[in-house]
């Protein structure tokens, strides 16, 4: 079993790493019965669901450190979540402006700047794009496309794991995987880009509401989440990770990526409830607001 080959530090380290993760579920717990308490019906759910986010990663990494043969579900589980909340992130953005119509209303004559990371941050000859209904569509669906279609292309890859077809380490043309990760990063990034063009709009606005803090909590989920776990993966892959019997480099890779997010969702949590718990101001009325240069002054 996993606890007889641990020695005593490993155990110190292991209960450690596991009483982390309780305290953040705990943390999130109450978090959670003071925004349903506080917060409008509105805007609960979509908080609730956005400061889950590190405590359900910490926990599925937890899961996954004491059972290693449940690693692909539990990145399963975390990822569709977490593909989820990337949505709901930028329902949220919306949602604190006031809602699509008035959204639309104080941003009337204005404009989207597309050129922004990650996708587009180079091309700054693109054109900006009037803020309509049918942008929000476009910026609404490129969220909603990532919780659809990433859990997809997971659950696919766990089925040709079972079936001996998915091997990570093969990532040639004819092989499975290297199609599966393609879609998922493109997916991902296509994503990651909807919100980076939301927030870029809305960061002068919703100033009062403190949003920068709540996107680089969100983003420093991202780059922990996806960019350090890929990082890993690919050092454990090429064996620059020894191994250490009866470890392979690869189940080591795993033990250190699940015990750094454990660590680091659980700093995650304790920041996101000081951020989120604060009382902000509402937004100004309609008929002060001011547009930034460049654009139309509103009428009442």
């Amino acid at each position: 079993s996993l606890s007889a080959g641990l020695d005593l530090p490993g155990r110190f380290l292991f209960a450690t790493l596991t009483l982390m993760t309780l305290i953040a579920i705990l943390v999130f717990m109450e978090e959670a019965v003071y925004i349903y308490r506080k917060i409008p019906s509105s805007k609960r759910s979509i908080i609730i669901w956005i400061n889950a986010a590190a405590p359900v990663i910490s926990a599925t990494s937890c899961i996954g450190m004491w059972v290693p043969r449940s690693t692909m579900f539990t990145d399963f589980a975390a990822g569709t979540f977490f593909a989820i909340v990337i949505h709901k992130f930028l329902m949220m953005m919306i949602k604190e402006c006031g809602g699509q119509k008035l959204l639309l209303r104080r941003f009337e004559n204005g404009r989207f700047t597309i050129s922004t990371g990650p996708c587009c941050c180079c091309c700054l000859c693109l054109p900006r794009v009037p803020i309509t209904r049918q942008t929000l569509f476009w910026l609404k669906l490129g969220t909603f496309q990532f919780a659809l279609f990433r859990p997809v292309l997971v659950f696919l890859s766990i089925v040709l794991w079972t079936n001996g077809s998915y091997v990570l380490n093969n990532l040639s043309p004819k092989g499975p995987a290297l199609w599966i990760s393609c879609l998922i990063g493109a997916f991902t990034l296509t994503a990651l880009w909807a919100v980076g063009i939301m927030f870029r709009k809305v960061r002068i606005l919703l100033k009062c509401k403190n949003i920068t803090p709540k996107f680089a909590l969100y983003q420093f989920i991202v780059i922990l989440n996806h960019l350090q776990t890929t990082i890993i993966n690919i050092f454990a892959t090429q064996n620059i990770i020894p191994c250490a019997p009866p470890l392979s480099s690869r189940a080591r890779g795993s033990y250190i990526t699940q015990q750094l997010l454990i660590m680091e969702m659980f700093l995650i949590t304790v920041i996101s409830r000081a951020v989120y718990r604060r009382k902000y101001h509402d937004l100004e009325p309609l008929e002060s607001v001011a547009e930034e240069p460049g654009d139309k002054k509103q009428t009442p």
